[in-house]
């Protein structure tokens, strides 16, 4: 359960928020994501509210669908279908969007052309240059997770959010994915991270957020909260880090 969450992010930043398991980090990104409805609070983006809780029973289940487009999730469990090839994976969303345009009979081999060339695009982005028409299984854990990211960038969001991206990598793939999040950050691509890497988000995050039992405790300048916390919690939480 979340209580009282409050905090914003400047376009281009990328915010980690770090916490024990069951702190209320991966519901938050539900909750942005409409995977879950917060009972109550807004969500902002661009200045434009996209959700208002008090306006939830007359939202329809298409308005939600299109709201979501803003934010873009990167799941810890890669989420692919095993049917479709890394090139397929990523462009099949934006392919499913696109029949809705009205010009979509007309133009459809053009409109598809061009969604595959900017998926091709995405996977060498990530690195998987080679790889573009391998099925999941012929994939690595590491691969597996890249395509997801670029099956996320795919939809163009203004927010891209990861779910502890490398929880379900065994150690030696965990880099691969770090340095394309790192090179994300470096392009200034607005992200939320919520991860357990804390080296990663005291270097590559701008800002972030230690939550505990649904509640933010802390919240400020990456280096700041991971080397000199103020919040007692908080540097209990680090200090279990530290002694691994």
């Amino acid at each position: 359960m979340l209580r009282d969450i409050s905090f914003s992010l400047e376009k281009g930043q990328a915010l980690a928020i770090i916490g024990s398991s069951g702190s209320g980090k991966t519901t938050l990104l539900r909750c942005l994501n409409f995977l879950e409805r917060p009972d109550r609070g807004r969500i902002i983006v661009d200045g434009k509210t996209i959700f208002d809780a008090a306006d939830l029973s007359t939202q329809r289940e298409s308005e939600i669908r299109r709201k979501r487009l803003h934010f873009g999730l990167v799941f810890q469990s890669f989420n692919l279908f095993p049917q479709y090839t890394a090139l397929e994976n990523v462009m099949l969303a934006k392919q499913l969007l696109a029949q809705e345009r009205s010009d979509f009979k007309a133009k459809k081999k053009e409109i598809f052309d061009e969604i595959r060339r900017m998926a091709e695009e995405l996977l060498c982005q990530v690195g998987l240059k080679d790889r573009m028409d391998n099925y999941p299984h012929q994939l690595s854990g590491g691969q597996q997770q890249r395509v997801a990211i670029a099956r996320a960038l795919a939809m163009q969001p203004d927010i891209l959010c990861f779910d502890e991206p490398t929880s379900a990598l065994d150690p030696e793939l965990t880099g691969e994915v770090l340095r394309v999040i790192r090179s994300l950050a470096e392009r200034e691509t607005t992200m939320i991270i919520v991860t357990h890497e804390m080296a990663f988000a005291r270097d590559v995050a701008d800002r972030i957020i230690f939550m505990d039992e649904g509640f933010i405790v802390e919240e400020g300048p990456a280096a700041e909260v991971i080397n000199h916390p103020k919040e007692e919690r908080t540097r209990q939480f680090l200090a279990h880090f530290s002694n691994q």
